[in-house]
């Protein structure tokens, strides 16, 4: 079901996709992302295969399949994923899901749904980053619908949040598609994965009745996704070290820079965990509560059930140990794979110029050092 209130924000429909192909195959970045997704293929006839598809799911299967098969077989040591088998084909979800790579969350989300049969999501994207005729099209063509940065006024925010919350409703209830959507706005920084009660809140906005029946009638289903080594785990931590003193401006071609790194940066191995539907049952304990109290619980309950299915690596056990001077997880890696991770940390000494090196390595062993205790925290409850 279409409707045109949506049409500043909405994924291309399928007639819009010839147009939009033809843009892609005549971009002058074209011939760069072909030898990515296409290596060693002629590049003119990638350009007529391009220019032939007609529909969004002939972009997703022929493209975007691709970008996922090179993207494991190039960058990761494997891939695996578990939970899929609760899910029905039939019915649309909304996937709540942790955020710690700008493009391959939610990327390697929509290859692990096509591959066991389901339909892939749409996949909220921020309108920073949907800029460009170049993006967009390819987003668009991909699912992506673009989600603005409310705006300072509270006026403003209520209205950019109630915006985004009817359209997730319209696509889950009446378009009939799944969506992805981050726990938080923007990634996961310090490796502490936790909902915006907010994001709660909002999904709400566009349900006039029970509280629980506007979160149950959404089907969420909370996803964990682990790298081995994270995604732009250095430029992370820089970050967070410039914001400690000075609120932190994001550079032209940042945004950019990060997608890139992301893609091309070795990841080791990659897990994605589709946790267990929040039911009524689940929200129904809750009714009682006062509405702020009522999204922080339901935050709480998304926050257990993903770091509880995060897969902590070796990495992660070594960060820990080091960071707090340590040896209680000595028995979770070896010497070769600390020796590894020592190797990584030595990189930072090339940043000792423009930052202290004890605080920036401070910060980067907590992006693998706070999972740790994030599981052991939701374990002991």
């Amino acid at each position: 079901m279409r409707n045109p209130k949506f049409d500043d924000m909405r994924p291309y429909y399928d007639e819009e996709i010839p147009a939009a192909m033809q843009r892609i195959a005549d971009s002058t970045s074209f011939p760069l992302l072909a030898s990515y997704v296409y290596p060693n293929e002629d590049i003119e006839k990638v350009r007529e295969q391009i220019r032939s598809y007609r529909c969004v799911r002939d972009f997703q299967l022929e493209v975007m399949r691709r970008v996922n098969e090179q993207v494991i077989a190039r960058s990761t040591t494997g891939f695996t994923y578990e939970g899929i088998e609760k899910l029905s084909p039939a019915r649309q979800y909304m996937f709540v899901s942790n955020h710690r790579d700008i493009m391959l969350d939610a990327c390697l989300l929509q290859y692990v749904l096509y591959r066991n049969g389901h339909e892939t999501s749409e996949i909220t994207f921020g309108a920073n980053l949907m800029q460009g005729q170049l993006v967009t099209d390819i987003g668009k063509s991909n699912k992506m619908f673009k989600v603005e940065r409310p705006g300072n006024s509270p006026r403003e925010f209520y209205k950019s949040s109630l915006h985004l919350s009817e359209y997730l409703r319209h696509a889950i209830t009446e378009k009939h598609e799944s969506v992805w959507i981050a726990q938080r706005n923007g990634r996961t920084k310090n490796g502490e994965d936790r909902t915006d009660q907010g994001i709660i809140k909002m999904f709400g906005m566009s349900h006039n009745g029970d509280k629980i029946d506007a979160l149950a009638e959404l089907n969420i289903v909370p996803v964990s996704i682990s790298y081995e080594w994270e995604p732009c785990d250095v430029l992370k931590a820089i970050e967070l070290y410039q914001s400690r003193t000075d609120k932190y401006i994001k550079k032209p071609g940042e945004d950019l820079n990060s997608i890139l790194t992301g893609i091309m940066q070795p990841k080791g191995h990659v897990h994605i965990a589709f946790c267990d539907l929040l039911t009524r049952d689940d929200l129904l304990p809750y009714d009682d509560c006062t509405a702020g109290e009522y999204h922080r619980r339901v935050a709480q309950l998304i926050d257990r059930r993903i770091c509880s299915a995060y897969r902590l690596y070796p990495n992660n056990y070594i960060a820990h140990d080091i960071r707090y001077g340590k040896e209680n997880f000595k028995d979770y890696y070896n010497e070769a794979e600390k020796k590894a991770f020592l190797a990584l940390l030595e990189k930072l000494h090339h940043y000792e110029e423009s930052c202290q090196i004890e605080e920036l390595t401070d910060l980067f062993l907590g992006i693998y050092a706070n999972p740790v205790d994030s599981k052991l925290h939701f374990q002991s409850e």
